[in-house]
């Protein structure tokens, strides 16, 4: 039997569960793992509240990310054996699997070998934070040497993931955030400027940082009122990549007038998972990932590390926006 994190409706935090379960022995493709940390992230909140692009299936897994050490693997898996320690990556649905337990089959695609000196807690964090920022600005919109990229919810563990490889490409990162808060830590963390949004317009002071030129990338998961400035913010030839809602608000139409005709800007959709599932495109996302990170240019941030059984509180603090850096679960037998 292994302790596993089930919900069977939508809602708050407070619809975790912890159950007993019988795990079954994995598939061809798959990897049974026990699990030693969880990285959480917002797209997990969004599926247990029912606000994900995916829908549960109840009683419903849920988890992305983790470290751990595989325990069995299937009959067709080659390159992972018993024992190995890794990290699991999001290359799956929450509808099919979940690492949200003591316990977990994932498949073996998504398990990548943990990077040596890497603890237990820092490889939980690692992965996602790294693989959507790098997809974003090194794959979709490649940065060069000199060229602003605007980051919102910046002390986020994607955020500081983004200031991490804009400063390692040589980019100018311009990090948003709502209140003066985490000014100083966002300034600590390697932003070259820092614009507050609850006092300072965002569109005039990026515009100010780059001598009228305008960023060439914006990176937002927040959405709704705020894409207007941001929108504003861009250069000639500027693009938009939207990769969340964080806001709760409509997704704000694409301005037919104004900046975005007279500026030619583009808007782009963007998921980690079109990076994931492309296995060219991951392998060179991983080589970069791991290259920054024993260069010492990336180190995930872990902002708290809460026991397996606080799931729930974990929860609430990853919606509280207080956290600078990941939020991670630490899971102990």
């Amino acid at each position: 039997m292994t302790r596993v994190v089930r919900f069977s409706e939508y809602g708050g935090p407070g619809v975790l569960k912890i159950v007993d379960e019988e795990l079954e022995a994995p598939g061809p493709d798959e990897v049974r793992v026990r699990i030693e940390a969880i990285g959480l992230n917002r797209s997990e909140a969004g599926f247990r509240s029912g606000r994900y692009i995916e829908k549960a299936m109840f009683p419903s897994r849920l988890g992305y990310e983790a470290s751990g050490q595989v325990l069995m693997t299937g009959d067709d898996v080659t390159g992972l054996n018993v024992g190995d320690s890794i990290c699991v990556i999001p290359g799956f649905s929450m509808v099919e699997y979940g690492v949200y337990a003591e316990e977990a089959i994932v498949p073996a695609s998504a398990v990548i070998k943990r990077p040596a000196g890497l603890d237990h807690l820092q490889a939980a964090a690692l992965w996602m934070p790294y693989l959507t920022a790098y997809g974003a600005l090194c794959d979709v919109v490649p940065l060069c040497k000199g060229d602003a990229v605007v980051i919102t919810a910046a002390s986020s563990s994607v955020g500081l993931a983004a200031i991490d490889i804009a400063n390692r490409i040589g980019a100018v990162p311009i990090a948003v955030t709502r209140t003066e808060a985490k000014r100083v830590s966002l300034l600590e963390a390697g932003a070259a400027h820092v614009v507050v949004s609850e006092v300072q317009n965002v569109a005039e002071e990026v515009m100010r940082i780059t001598a009228d030129k305008g960023a060439r990338l914006v990176f937002d998961p927040v959405s709704g009122k705020s894409a207007e400035q941001l929108l504003s913010s861009l250069a000639i030839n500027g693009t938009m990549i939207l990769y969340g809602n964080l806001s709760g608000e409509a997704y704000t139409a694409f301005p037919t007038l104004g900046p975005s005709i007279g500026k030619g800007l583009a808007l782009r959709g963007y998921l980690v998972f079109e990076i994931v599932f492309d296995q060219e495109r991951l392998a060179r996302a991983r080589d970069f990932i791991l290259s920054g990170y024993m260069e010492g240019d990336f180190a995930p941030q872990i902002s708290k590390v809460f026991p397996f059984e606080q799931i729930v509180q974990a929860h609430e603090y990853l919606e509280s926006n207080q956290q600078l850096g990941k939020v991670v679960v630490e899971v102990t037998r």
